[in-house]
């Protein structure tokens, strides 16, 4: 395959999909979600834009899945040119005091647990010349948002410490910070906002490709 090869975590829907949809007419995409009947409307919107992508159902919070992911990425493939991380779980807005237990434990397997048990697998597969992309939601030490704000906090220090020890022998590590959109995660945190001054996500996904690719 010559042309160039993106995974992306958390595609089915939102600004992932958007994401693999930007991408598609230059690369072919390795879709994880959990959704498959997503991944396939995902899929015929790429086919519809002259892409192909590859789609893989998977929790990527079963460490064996993601394994038997990269592994299968590595046999097929041997490499890959990038990956944008944008699988998240957003765990209902509540006190600190108040933060159920499953709650919690579902925020960090998802938010901080699962890219520490990706960024070993993947890195082989970007080598010094591939790109790994995550997106900020800073929301740390605000009211109610104790089990996001601490899980992805936890995300984006583990990105950043990535990204410092990466400078000099690549992959090159880049951490963005989308505008807020009207995604089904920010719906659950404010679900009667108005939405129309929201940026669109395919719009945010095109605006930060640029930035993505360079």
């Amino acid at each position: 395959m010559t042309q160039k090869l993106a995974l992306i975590t958390g595609a089915s829907r939102g600004f992932g999909a958007a994401l693999a949809e930007a991408l598609a007419p230059t690369h072919h995409i390795v879709a994880v979600a959990r959704t498959t009947g997503a991944l396939e409307e995902l899929d015929d919107r790429i086919k519809a834009l002259g892409g192909s992508a590859t789609l893989a159902p998977m929790d990527i919070t079963d460490p064996a899945a993601m394994a038997t992911l990269c592994r299968g990425i590595h046999d097929r493939w041997g490499h890959l040119d990038l990956w944008l991380h944008a699988a998240i779980h957003a765990a209902p807005l509540s006190p600190a005091s108040s933060v159920a237990v499953k709650d919690w434990t579902k925020s960090l397997a998802t938010n901080a647990s699962a890219p520490s048990v990706l960024i070993p697998y993947v890195a082989p597969l970007l080598g010094q010349a591939g790109r790994a992309v995550f997106f900020d939601d800073p929301r740390a030490g605000e009211k109610f948002f104790g089990a996001y704000g601490a899980s992805k906090a936890a995300q984006m220090a583990l990105a950043r410490s990535w990204q410092a020890e990466t400078i000099k022998t690549g992959p090159r590590v880049q951490i963005l910070e989308p505008k807020p959109m009207p995604t089904a995660l920010r719906a659950r945190f404010f679900p009667g906002e108005d939405r129309s001054p929201l940026a669109d996500p395919h719009s945010e996904a095109k605006r930060l490709l640029p930035e993505i690719l360079r």
